[in-house]
């Protein structure tokens, strides 16, 4: 009998990263694949890439919708329990062997809480990370609690997973996701990319992506008007947007990215671009500038720079071609002058990406056909060695 494994999407980013290991799964005989969207997916605002998930020729079992009109505290905790109403009805009808569920999301928390409940296991993978700038971080170690199976992007983060008391047997370092799928995509030629987007590049171009900051001091409208003001101090330079994700203050940024492209002759902005697109558009431009964790996880493996800003990915593994600003209009200009230096663009050859060399997508899929899912029911908590008193 085919063991049947569900994985759950509901961005754009979180399924470029699973769409390659989704394929793998499919494949196999010995696998039935489940898939639940939710989330981003399935809002019009955020370009509804439900429909990129069937062109790439998925089936989808379940959508669960859960985005309410608003991105407010109130409407992302409502969010959080539509999703565990959702994620009930669909596991109580599927019935998985195991959830696959990837990052730090509040949609995989809902899915995460329900699977516990219905003694689904979880498998997480990319947990043990730290980003101290969102609130993000709280919510990928609960589902590190909550999941028995983890495979992690580092060793560093495989060891701090050991660290929240998972056992070491079922903890694997395999390396992230995002590598596998730059070395596996094709390249869109950049005059076809140009029709593709309608988008020219120009003598100098990056890639603009910049999330809300939810543990910030600062709002995310002056955050944003801090980079907007930044960027208008550049010559020549053609910028590509890309929409933030569906967190408390998302759709503040998307308002002043949507006044700035009407005013501004050299930029265009994207709901989303897809992950081919995505990653195309990353081989022709400069570099990238924002918040994104794809600025630390990806963009290192193309040679390519990252402006880092504030806090929202503090705490994560990052190459020497990341450079860490803060929210303020001066530091951004400060990383914009380092970006563009004849210096930082030479070292860049021979940056190496802490998240490994791309065959994780391989050892995942190798320790799934190992398992027994059923030994998976039951954990115990792993206790280190007693080093000392606090």
């Amino acid at each position: 009998m085919k063991k049947k494994i569900c994985i759950v999407t509901g961005t754009r980013a979180e399924y470029g990263l699973l769409s390659h290991l989704m394929k793998e799964i499919k494949s196999l005989d010995e696998f039935q694949l489940q898939l639940l969207v939710t989330g981003m997916h399935l809002s019009h605002e955020f370009g509804l890439t439900y429909k990129e998930i069937i062109a790439d020729g998925f089936e989808i079992d379940r959508k669960i919708e859960i985005l309410l009109s608003a991105d407010t505290a109130s409407a992302v905790t409502k969010s959080i329990g539509l999703g565990l109403i959702g994620f009930a009805e669909a596991f109580e009808q599927l019935k998985p062997d195991l959830l696959i569920v990837l990052g730090d999301r509040y949609e995989i928390l809902s899915a995460s809480t329900s699977a516990l409940i219905f003694n689904i296991p979880i498998c997480h993978i990319h947990g043990g990370e730290v980003t101290y700038g969102a609130y993000d971080d709280a919510i990928r170690h609960s589902i590190t609690k909550m999941s028995k199976l983890h495979f992690t992007a580092a060793k560093e983060y495989r060891q701090r997973v050991i660290q929240l008391g998972e056992d070491p047997q079922f903890v694997f370092d395999v390396g992230g996701l995002g590598v596998d799928a730059i070395l596996r995509l094709p390249v869109i030629p950049k005059d076809k990319l140009e029709k593709e987007i309608g988008f020219t590049f120009g003598k100098k171009n990056l890639l603009v992506t910049f999330h809300p900051e939810t543990l910030a001091n600062q709002s995310p409208t002056w955050q944003m008007n801090q980079l907007l003001e930044a960027l208008d101090t550049l010559e020549e330079t053609n910028l590509i947007f890309t929409h933030p994700n569906a967190d408390n203050g998302g759709r503040e940024i998307i308002s002043l990215i949507e006044g700035y492209v009407n005013t501004h002759k050299n930029a265009k902005s994207y709901p989303s671009l897809g992950q081919l697109r995505y990653f195309s558009c990353i081989r022709y431009v400069d570099g990238v500038i924002g918040n994104s964790s794809s600025g630390l996880l990806e963009v290192p493996t193309f040679k390519k720079g990252t402006i880092n800003i504030g806090n929202r990915q503090s705490g994560r593994l990052r190459a020497e071609s990341v450079i860490d600003t803060t929210s303020s209009k001066e530091s951004i200009i400060y990383g914009l002058n380092k970006l563009y230096s004849s210096e930082f663009q030479n070292r860049l050859h021979s940056v190496v990406n802490p998240y490994g060399e791309g065959d994780a997508t391989a050892k995942i899929l190798n320790k799934l056909r190992e398992l027994d899912f059923d030994s998976l029911k039951e954990k115990k908590f792993f206790d280190l060695p007693l080093a000392g008193t606090l």
